[in-house]
């Protein structure tokens, strides 16, 4: 008899898992099944790169099936559940709906971007959740510097060149840092506009930037940023976005066309529909195994899941603890179905990195703590260490080598996108 085992979700987590499902599980007792609405798994990392254009899109991407080797792939959302009957209801890519069986069943969903109820925000502003807001923003950020080096008129150019970014953690840090590189090093094919001046900003609720790690890392980057002439506005956040401007709660009205939300994120939606337990914040809560509370044969992990850290609290949202939690689910599908032993989640996490740009960053290994260029490299080997299947890793030390003696490019390619009409 072949188990059922679906995997719902093929990021960190999900893939992590399935890679160790094919690993441990005889080929014929069981039948792996991979739901992903795309076919490929982002790095997401490597997201600033990409947008800066250090890296090149594609090699940000894996495609799954270049790394999966048994693994059954079906694009498409897992949307419903029936846990008494064990099914799954898949929406299927290009249409129609279908009842897939399980005997395992791992959630690993993911997150979008957490929104508030700020007017305008959803309109105007953008995301930097998957590789289109990488490439979108980037595109944005080259065009801006074209119209502004075309116009003539003062106030549309300080509209232009201002970029406003919400949200002083990982990601927010990392994308402001790459694009404010990114835009310093092409202003000088755009003299008109370099005459003028970009204006980026970094806008944070807290009292402090990077919560994540220790306090006098966050402040070295503070330092960092605003010694390139970024300025950093603490407890404060947005009252309004509009299509031109911005307008913060210190009633200040900023005039920018580009405002980046990066302030946290929640919890994949779909997961109301699935009927599983959530807590407060939407997450599926799971004991030290990462199985889900309450239901037979049901699993999360990463960050759809509530999974207990072994410092204490539940696991941050963050993709060092998915691609942990993944081999450990899958060894504990795995015993579930009578094969190896059950383990506990016990891992903690001993090393973080925050990349500001080119050949700076901030990090910890344990308790040594790194500044400058030696964090900046730690950070790139690490990252090299962990992107899937060897041609991506290639792809990257390619790029990263051919972007150190030249400028970065900077086409926009906006319109690639948007074919032109026949006729």
């Amino acid at each position: 008899m072949a188990w059922n085992v679906v995997i719902a979700g093929g990021g960190f987590g999900g893939l992590s898992a399935a890679r160790e499902l094919e690993k441990v599980m005889p080929k014929q007792s069981a039948r792996l099944m991979l739901v992903n609405e795309t076919n490929y798994a982002t790095y997401a990392p490597f997201l600033p790169e990409a947008a800066a254009g250090t890296l090149e899109p594609r090699h940000v991407v894996t495609p799954l099936r270049d790394i999966l080797k048994r693994t059954y792939l079906r694009l498409g959302e897992i949307v419903g559940h029936d846990p008494a009957a064990k099914t799954v209801e898949l929406a299927a890519k290009g249409g129609g709906n279908e009842t897939i069986p399980y005997d395992q069943l791992l959630l690993s969903l993911g997150s979008v971007s957490r929104v508030l109820p700020i007017p305008g925000l959803t309109d105007h502003a953008f995301g930097f959740k998957g590789l289109a807001d990488a490439i979108s923003l980037r595109n944005r950020v080259v065009e801006n510097l074209e119209l502004a080096n075309a116009t003539n008129e003062h106030q549309r150019r300080e509209e232009l060149l201002t970029f406003v970014f919400v949200g002083g953690g990982y990601a927010g840090l990392e994308a402001l840092a790459e694009l404010q590189d990114f835009a310093a090093d092409a202003m000088d094919s755009y003299p008109r506009a370099r005459l003028h001046g970009m204006r980026w900003i970094l806008v944070e609720a807290a009292p402090r930037v990077l919560p994540e790690i220790d306090q006098d890392l966050a402040d070295y980057a503070l330092r960092e940023l605003r010694g390139r002439g970024i300025e950093i506005k603490l407890e404060t956040t947005l009252n309004e976005v509009a299509a031109d401007s911005v307008t913060l709660t210190s009633g200040e009205v900023i005039p920018t066309n580009t405002v980046v939300w990066t302030a946290g994120v929640a919890p994949a939606p779909i997961l109301k529909q699935l009927n599983v337990p959530l807590d407060e914040r939407g997450r599926v809560p799971v004991d030290d195994h990462l199985r889900v509370q309450g239901l037979d044969s049901v699993w999360a992990i990463g960050d759809c899941a509530a999974a207990p850290d072994p410092r204490g609290g539940t696991c941050p949202p963050t993709a060092q603890h998915a691609v942990r939690q993944g081999p450990v689910a899958a060894r504990n599908i795995a015993a579930e179905l009578g094969i190896g032993t059950a383990e506990p989640f016990t891992y903690r996490s001993e090393a973080s990195f925050v990349n500001l740009g080119r050949y700076k960053a901030v990090g910890r290994i344990g308790d040594r703590k790194l500044r400058g260029f030696p964090a900046w490299f730690l950070a790139r080997t690490y990252h090299m260490s962990q992107i899937p299947g060897y041609s991506r890793k290639a792809h990257a030390i390619l790029d990263w080598t051919a972007s150190m003696p030249f400028k970065r490019d900077i086409a926009e390619l906006g319109s690639a996108t948007r074919p032109k009409r026949l006729g």
